[in-house]
């Protein structure tokens, strides 16, 4: 009788003690979902510095009727002056503090070996919203640069990326970044909502 006990207790120990493979897959979306997040930073980073430091001052050449000599005019080109460029780094500032905090977290959650569903969850909700911010930042900005290099013959808009090279090349460059963070946001989308199914059904 007490051997039938004992193999009774040993069995439920045996199905409570988590299998290797399970710790290991936790600990493998733990350690991309930092590394990921610490992507998201830098990205978030260097998108918001690119675009401050798009500042450029050239002389063009305007020509206005009735006269048809054309004269040069001293004009400067800064993020400020678009509604759509202040939006794009206070998105991308957010971004990056974002980042920030949810890096510490999956750090600390990484090192203690645990991860609360509830907190998952709310990541994944986070990450969504953050992604919605940033999409709308990155095609805000976007169609802004993209009017700059390319113009609008049908209003009459004017591309200037002919004059201000340089600021557009730090624009195309800014929203690159700002695009290879969104695409991050959707890979952490992606992995966190994996790792929350397999915590639900194990």
């Amino acid at each position: 009788m007490a051997e039938v006990e004992k193999k009774g207790v040993s069995d439920q120990e045996a199905k409570t003690v988590p299998p290797e493979h399970t710790k290991s897959s936790s600990s493998f979306f733990s350690v991309a979902d930092v590394v990921l997040r610490f992507f998201l930073f830098v990205s978030s980073l260097v998108a918001v510095l690119v675009m401050i430091t798009s500042k450029q001052t050239t002389t063009i050449l305007v020509t206005v009727p009735p006269f048809t000599t054309p004269f040069p005019v001293v004009s400067t080109a800064k993020y400020r002056y678009s509604p759509a460029f202040i939006y794009f780094i206070t998105a991308l500032s957010v971004t990056g503090l974002y980042s920030i905090i949810t890096t510490t977290m999956r750090f600390l959650a990484l090192l203690k070996h645990k991860m609360p569903t509830t907190l998952l969850l709310l990541l994944i909700i986070m990450d969504v919203l953050v992604l919605g911010i940033v999409s709308a930042a990155t095609g805000a900005a976007g169609a802004i640069g993209y009017l700059g290099l390319k113009g609008n013959s049908h209003t009459n808009w004017m591309k200037i990326c002919y004059g201000f090279d340089k600021f557009c090349k730090h624009i195309g460059t800014s929203v690159s970044f700002s695009l290879f963070a969104s695409v991050i946001l959707v890979l952490l989308v992606l992995l966190n909502t994996y790792a929350l199914s397999k915590k639900i059904l194990k």
